[in-house]
């Protein structure tokens, strides 16, 4: 049985949207607007036409990008946690190996 979805207000610059989501994505959904929000704002100051289309698709690449570098970076991160464990994993299993004195 699926959770049924409730409508969420959403306030972007100076336009609502209404979004259905189910009860227990509500609370990411407003953090997620409101992250876009002042990304849309931070760019509306700094742009020369400041339309709403154009500032939507301008944070969207925004985002992406720091969503992209953060998932590299942290890629990165998980390759030196498995290098880290296959090495001790190496160690243990040569511990457990070596006879008993």
């Amino acid at each position: 049985m699926s959770t049924p979805s409730e409508p969420v207000a959403l306030r972007l610059i100076d336009r609502e949207f209404l979004i259905a989501c189910a009860p227990e994505e509500r609370e990411g959904l407003l953090e997620s607007a409101a992250y876009l929000d002042r990304k849309m704002r931070e760019l509306r100051a700094n742009a020369k036409t400041p339309g709403f289309d154009r500032l939507a698709v301008l944070a969207a690449i925004s985002i992406t990008h720091e969503f992209l570098a953060l998932r590299k970076q942290h890629s990165g991160h998980d390759q030196g946690v498995s290098d880290s464990l296959a090495a001790l994993r190496r160690k243990l299993d040569a511990a457990l190996d070596a006879p008993l004195k």
